[in-house]
């Protein structure tokens, strides 16, 4: 029963928490082919925005707001291309910063069915869902602990679309059961499993930082289960919920300042277009009112983003702490159960403390362009 409720379940609720299949399943960190470009996405008819970088007061050189917004869309944009869990994002993140349409094409990439919506949408396919289980299979079970169901996984992914529905649908069950029946018999490895780990597992249930690791002790504690389904949880199930709740955090990330940044591109393009009109304007009071506007919608876009970074942060930083704490744990226990977890708590803890450097230099961005919009305010103001 344990089995298949990560055979069935485990994509649904990657979807639930990540709002789109998850294409790259494993941790980006652990992708060898984030770097790979495949061919540029089609563009859909009627989809793609027409975008045209806008220029400075001159005509030529670029607002000082301006650069500095283009060379954060290229820092997420590069983000994105190497930890995006989606496949279908990263290459199209690696694409957009090839483009030989340079800023345009980082910008553009941003905009409401461009590049990061399209390329969404073809992680949607029920072919990338399938192939995303079993990427994330493999990512999470270890060879020490399930080699059958690892071994599986593998060859579905070296195989056809159809190999990786079949994997979907009932060979990593029939794998899973293998493996529970070599451990049973004690001919890889006999587990002992005592109060201590489970009220650890307990303790995963209620207060970690993850929902979907919650979900999976939750289930490892279910009434009915046996003590094999807290080995599952330390084997493989706490690995599984981690990768879930990374994935989940970082498209949820993704999706929020793709918005963010086509948004600030537009406010920018609004302050500093306002501020030029003022120049030989015939009613000069209510151009500068008009300017001093456009420059507070900017310190207000602004400063909600910087204090939304600031959050995830946070949210990071707890993350990466408990791993930390958890690795520490791994190292120190005698009981072989916990060597299961050892490699995942060290990546993990990496892998959050990323994202905290992350968000902690995105949060100083939004700082500086609020603090841009504001001066703006002032030299506009009446």
């Amino acid at each position: 029963m344990s089995g298949q409720w990560w055979g069935t379940r485990a994509l649904g609720v990657a979807v639930l928490a990540g709002g789109i299949a998850i294409a790259g399943v494993g941790p980006a960190w652990a992708d060898a082919r984030t770097g790979t470009v495949t061919a540029p996405l089609p563009v859909v008819a009627g989809k793609s925005a027409v975008f045209t970088v806008p220029a400075g007061a001159d005509g030529q050189a670029l607002s000082p707001e301006l650069t500095a917004a283009i060379e954060e869309a290229r820092r997420q944009v590069t983000s994105m291309a190497k930890t995006h869990p989606a496949a279908e994002v990263r290459t199209s993140a690696w694409n957009a910063l090839r483009s030989s349409r340079g800023d345009e094409a980082l910008l553009e990439w941003f905009a409401p069915g461009a590049g990061f919506d399209y390329a969404k949408q073809r992680a949607r396919e029920t072919r990338a869902r399938n192939k995303a289980f079993c990427e994330r299979v493999a990512a999470t079970h270890t060879v020490g602990f399930s080699p059958e169901v690892r071994a599986a996984a593998t060859r579905a992914l070296k195989g056809s679309a159809a190999e990786q529905a079949a994997f979907v649908t009932t060979g990593y069950a029939q794998a899973q059961q293998l493996d529970r029946a070599a451990r049973e018999s004690g001919e890889r490895q006999r587990l002992e499993v005592t109060s201590k780990e489970k009220d650890f597992v307990r303790d995963r249930a209620d207060q970690d930082a993850g929902e979907q690791v919650r979900v999976a002790a939750r289930w490892a504690l279910r009434p009915g289960a046996a003590d094999t389904d807290v080995a599952e949880f330390f084997g493989y199930g706490w690995a599984t919920g981690a990768a879930l709740d990374l994935e989940a955090y970082r498209t949820r990330v993704a999706d929020t300042e793709a918005v963010r940044q086509n948004t600030l591109t537009r406010l920018v393009r609004e302050a500093t277009d306002a501020e030029a009109a003022v120049r030989g304007a015939a009613d000069g009071a209510k151009a500068r009112a008009d300017a001093e506007r456009a420059w507070k919608a900017l310190s207000e876009h602004s400063d909600a983003a910087r204090r939304a970074w600031l959050t995830e942060q946070a949210a990071a930083t707890a993350q990466a702490e408990n791993w930390r704490a958890v690795a520490a744990l791994s190292r120190e226990s005698a009981q072989e159960l916990w060597k299961s977890i050892s490699a995942t708590a060290e990546t993990n803890e990496k892998a959050w403390s990323s994202e905290q450097s992350r968000a902690q230099e995105a949060a100083a961005f939004w700082q500086t362009m609020h603090d841009r919009a504001q001066d703006g305010e002032n030299r506009t103001r009446g």
